[in-house]
């Protein structure tokens, strides 16, 4: 497959070659993101305008929109050029004025000729009980009344660029867009009611009522659904791709893992041992592991990751933790250890900190396959670090890898498991749409021993009295993180409203009692300040949010949050996950500036409601939309112009499991609809996919 099917040249030529589009118009649309011929017809109108005829401007209620047949009564040429240009018209019933500012008279009196009929369409409105139109949008003869469509479509718009403008250029592209070929299975077409491509796409365009702009309409759907199936379809060939790598059956003995579950003082939870029973399954099979285990904040995902590990160690072979920060990976360390030796398991880590000898050793070590488990950063994928034999790596807090780097890492080893592990619960629509090209455990149960949080809100003009109630606190042995807000999303001045929280909170308690992190600070000297938190020396931790993933110091049951309102409902809920970790009865007190926005208020109300992640991410997604939830930028989230992963979950799944049928029938699309499926690759601009097939 070398390039783009000739078919589709014209939609990806230049925007010029639309009718009545030049250079300068093209730069404007630039802006809507609209470069070629194939963007304008992915952009649909947004609303739209009812412009059927009626007989009289007494049959609707000013002021509206209305389309009627006139007769031109007298021009009044106003006095001076300040003043309005006005024409009599009567309709059936009654007369009214049309209303024009800096008009020129010859151009009026030639568009609308004293004593003849014309159709005119604009807004009325009545000022004195005279009814008004001002400039009207549509002025023709009678039998032009077609060219004023009975519904217009309404685009979106940017500076310079008219409705009249979005209209005849949407048109122009719908002339080129070519009659392709059907990608959608049979059946499910026929289930749906869709029509095809082109026809769906002149239908979106030329909407006929308010119900045809729904997401909901049936001719926006089969679009969402094209947008949808591409998107899954490079997943699925990701996936294809990887599973036919040879992978190695790793089968586990069971040994190492009963010694440490037996010294563990709670069974695991139902969640915990279906996960860990899956991630088993999938590394006896002989093709590669590729799986997302996803938790909520304590759902116990290390202990699943360790059972993983203890398998790859149990096959004969060696495993790997890899952690985004050395902090996390420091915390994996500590959390791991100690479990590790009960199985009798040498586990070590490897961070850039590790020079000379030291590390030579440990190289050593891990090429003789003597360390059998390695805990690091991603300084395990350097050059120099070689395993004796690698079955499994198990990546910590997925969002900060791409599909790319996930591929990487199956390269180090011979034919490594990838297991990938991430605290944020993600509703099912968006993990499908991040991850799908994985196949997902999840952890929804939460193991017994962690106490609920209660969780406050109190406005910040009462900072004093918690301030006099942390006080409290720290007499009785308690500890506390105070978490400062998001400020622009600048990092010096987050900065600087740590630092002044920092020396308020100093001043009250006295020295040696705060700690401070943030963002900017060199990282040695932030994992000291978490050190001396962890170890109880500090009784307060001043943060910006960098403690919000992993941060393990059970003893720490207090969790102040600063202008939570400017936070999002994710990263509440994962910063008051950092307490309720410990015995101690847990709160999270979320300090707002009045007045707060509607949607701050719901963020919060929700979160004093329920502390089920899963339930979060549900209403975090449909406050927020999925761009801003996972933040666009480095999500991996495909920017859909149709498809709407809100509120058209269900579609998202249809689409995964159509792509992967497809492939499981046809895995290089030879046949006539993976043709067509190949076109749409093109289409919707699925490069990716498109090199996985010449690869394949």
């Amino acid at each position: 497959m070398t390039g783009r099917p000739e078919v589709l040249f014209p939609l990806f030529g230049a925007l010029t070659a639309l009718k009545g589009l030049g250079d300068k118009t093209a730069q404007l649309l630039e802006h809507m993101a609209i470069t070629r011929p194939r963007d304008m017809l992915f952009t649909l109108p947004q609303g739209g305008i009812d412009r059927q005829v009626r007989a009289s401007i007494r049959d609707v209620v000013p002021p509206c929109t209305v389309t009627v047949a006139v007769t031109i009564g007298a021009h009044h040429v106003p006095a001076s050029k300040n003043r309005p240009y006005r024409v009599t018209v009567t309709d059936s019933e009654t007369s009214f004025q049309l209303v024009f500012f800096h008009a020129r008279g010859d151009f009026l009196q030639r568009l609308l000729p004293e004593g003849e009929r014309r159709i005119i369409s604009g807004r009325i409105e009545l000022f004195d009980g005279i009814g008004q139109m001002a400039h009207p949008d549509h002025v023709v003869t009678e039998d032009a009344a077609a060219d004023i469509p009975a519904f217009e479509p309404v685009y979106p718009l940017t500076a310079g660029v008219t409705q009249k403008l979005m209209y005849r250029a949407t048109r122009g592209a719908l002339d080129m867009a070519p009659p392709l070929a059907e990608w959608i299975d049979g059946p499910l077409l026929t289930r749906e009611g869709w029509p095809d491509w082109k026809a769906a796409l002149q239908a979106a365009h030329a909407p006929q009522s308010t119900s045809d702009l729904s997401a909901l309409a049936v001719a926006r759907v089969r679009l969402a659904y094209d947008e949808l199936f591409a998107h899954q379809l490079t997943l699925a060939l990701a996936r294809q791709q990887m599973r036919r790598k040879p992978g190695r059956a790793t089968v586990g003995t069971g040994v190492l893992q009963d010694r440490v579950l037996g010294a563990l003082p709670y069974k695991p939870t139902a969640a915990q041992s279906r996960s860990v029973a899956e991630i088993s399954a999938d590394l006896a099979a002989p093709h590669r592991m590729n799986r997302l285990l996803q938790g909520d904040v304590g759902s116990g995902k290390t202990l699943v990751a360790l059972m993983a590990l203890l398998i790859a160690v149990e096959g004969g072979g060696q495993g790997v933790m890899m952690a985004p920060t050395e902090i996390l990976a420091r915390q994996h360390l500590e959390g791991l250890q100690p479990l590790a030796a009960l199985a009798g398991v040498r586990l070590e880590i490897l961070t850039g900190r590790d020079k000379g000898k030291e590390r030579a050793a440990k190289l050593a070590a891990l090429a003789s396959g003597e360390i059998q488990i390695l805990v690091g950063t991603h300084a395990v994928f350097q050059k120099d670090v070689h395993f004796h034999d690698l079955r499994l790596a198990v990546v910590d807090e997925q969002h900060r890898f791409g599909v790319a780097q996930r591929m990487e890492l199956g390269a180090k080893g011979q034919a490594v498991d990838v297991l990938v592990m991430t605290a944020t619960p993600i509703p099912r629509s968006l993990s499908l749409a991040q991850f799908g090209e994985m196949d997902l455990s999840v952890l929804d149960e939460k193991p017994p021993g962690r106490t609920p949080v209660t969780t406050a809100l109190v406005s910040t003009d009462r900072v004093d009295e918690v301030i006099a109630k942390l006080r409290g606190a720290i007499a009785e042995g308690r500890q506390a993180y105070w978490v400062c807000p998001l400020v622009e999303e600048s990092e010096t001045i987050d900065m600087t409203a740590a630092d002044q929280r920092f020396k308020s909170l100093r001043a009250a308690f006295g020295e040696g009692v705060v700690g401070l992190v943030h963002g900017q600070m060199p990282p040695a000297e932030k994992d000291s300040a978490m050190a001396l938190f962890a170890a109880g020396e500090t009784k307060v931790l001043v943060a910006t949010t960098v403690i919000e993933v992993g941060v393990n110091v059970p003893n720490a049951s207090i969790m102040v949050i600063e202008r939570a309102e400017s936070f999002g409902l994710a990263q509440l809920h994962q910063l008051r996950g950092r307490v309720g970790r410990g015995s101690a009865a847990s709160t999270c007190l979320l300090l707002y500036q009045a007045p707060m926005s509607e949607t701050a208020q719901r963020r919060l109300a929700i979160l004093r409601e329920t502390e089920d992640g899963f339930r979060i991410a549900e209403e975090d997604l449909a406050i927020r939309g999925a761009g801003d939830m996972i933040g666009t930028a480095q999500s991996g989230l495909p920017r859909f112009r149709i498809a709407d992963l809100e509120r058209q979950a269900a579609l998202m799944e249809v689409a995964q499991s159509d792509a992967r049928a497809l492939l499981a029938m046809d895995p290089a699309l030879e046949s006539p609809r993976g043709k067509a499926a190949r076109v749409l690759l093109w289409l919707m601009e699925q490069d990716r996919a498109i090199r996985l097939i010449s690869v394949g």
